[in-house]
């Protein structure tokens, strides 16, 4: 699949629309397939302390966004397969900031995380790009969001890599300017 016709923040439609708007008009492989440059870039440019600074109290750090990215990806790629592969799978939910914190992902070398993260992404690519049309209606019923399809959640996915990407830039200036 070349064009379009999911982690977990926000259990509404609100979440679901927040991320489909932030993608927008945009191929979401085409910004699928950009977020692991993006992620080495941060890695490149910015040493470990520095990713590892809470730029916000109570918020996670750059080094952690990209921990939850890496999470995220291992979630997504399950519930994709388990949608693409059975008949309207439940698909349960996670407590994101327990796995943030239980992974110690702050405590994690950066460009480890980010060959994990693009490793599993072009896992997650190979089976999106095998996708027809017909297989994005595919359904599967998520435990707090409902029913959701492989057209939605491909979009969604897209437009949670676009809120990370963002979020790690905003805070990589916060941690500069503060």
């Amino acid at each position: 699949m070349s064009t379009a016709p999911a982690i977990e923040l926000g259990n509404t439609p609100a979440y679901q629309t927040k991320l489909m708007n932030l993608l927008g008009p945009r191929d979401p492989i085409e910004t699928l397939s950009a977020t692991p440059d993006a992620i080495d870039r941060f890695t490149r440019e910015n040493d470990a302390a520095t990713l590892r600074r809470r730029p916000y109290e109570g918020k996670w750090t750059p080094n952690e966004i990209i921990g939850h990215l890496v999470d995220a990806e291992i979630i997504y790629l399950h519930r994709v397969r388990q949608i693409f592969c059975e008949e309207t799978p439940v698909i349960g939910s996670i407590d994101q900031d327990m796995w943030v914190s239980r992974q110690r992902h702050n405590e994690r070398v950066p460009a480890e995380l980010a060959a994990e993260f693009r490793s599993l992404r072009q896992m997650t690519l190979r089976l999106w790009r095998m996708m027809t049309p017909e297989d994005l209606k595919r359904t599967g019923r998520h435990s707090e969001r409902g029913e959701e399809s492989l057209g939605v959640m491909i979009r969604m996915h897209a437009g949670h890599d676009l809120s990370h990407v963002d979020q790690i830039t905003r805070y990589l200036a916060a941690i500069r300017n503060g």
